[in-house]
């Protein structure tokens, strides 16, 4: 891939959510403190305890939030695919960072200083909205995380998640096709991924669900939504 110059950071910025509602004059506040960052498949960004400078935005690729475990696993809190943003409280905060960050895959990111930052949120109250929004909505996705874990079994878990697929409130059949690995999303629902793959072989038996590869089609939602094992 051809790397990013200063002037092509324009055209990528503007297409991201954080930064769409921005005008051309604070787009061109961010360059000087923005520099692209490729990291290979499996690279590490940064390691829980670091301290960040910027926010990292993805362009390209995906990128996995996690938290070492006791027993020398992972947690993984959530993935950043194209589009996303994160590290948004850290910086703010300026606390050392509570998870590591690391490509899935082969990743385009941006990297937005904090100061460039500070300077566009003084300058327009839009973004500060918008950041605002960001950060909401990340916290409302940990507090639904922490219930499922807490609350529910495995398969309430599953079905949980999976309903929440559900491309409109009332659709009878969907598809959910997974963007991690089904040992990721084991992760993220706090089951090992036998369990995981012991619940969707329950949901398959039962004819609530299909399951291809990544791609798992919800036959009957109100049913699975119902169904307790």
């Amino acid at each position: 891939m051809t790397p990013y110059t200063p002037d092509s950071f324009r055209d990528v910025l503007t297409q991201l959510p954080l930064f769409s509602e921005l005008s051309t004059d604070e787009v061109s506040m961010l360059l000087p403190g923005v520099r692209e960052y490729k990291a290979r498949a499996s690279e590490m960004l940064f390691n829980k305890g670091d301290r960040l400078d910027g926010i990292y935005v993805v362009v390209t690729g995906q990128v996995k939030l996690s938290i070492p475990t006791q027993h020398g696993l992972e947690k993984v809190i959530g993935t950043m695919n194209a589009g996303a943003a994160f590290a948004e409280a850290i910086v703010f905060l300026d606390i050392p960072c509570p998870v590591s960050a690391q490509a899935t895959q082969d990743s385009v990111l941006l990297v937005a200083s904090k100061k460039v930052l500070l300077e566009v949120l003084d300058h327009d109250p839009r973004f500060a909205r918008k950041m605002l929004a960001s950060l909401s909505m990340k916290l409302h996705q940990l507090m639904a995380d922490m219930e499922t874990c807490t609350l529910m079994n495995s398969v309430q878990r599953v079905v949980c998640f999976l309903s929440h697929q559900a491309p409109e409130k009332y659709a009878a059949q969907y598809e959910v096709k997974l963007d991690t690995s089904k040992q990721m999303l084991a992760s993220r629902l706090s089951l090992a991924p036998e369990t995981l793959s012991r619940v969707l072989h329950h949901l398959v038996t039962a004819g609530l669900i299909e399951v291809k590869g990544r791609t798992l089609r919800i036959l009957d939602a109100q049913r699975l939504k119902a169904f307790q094992g």
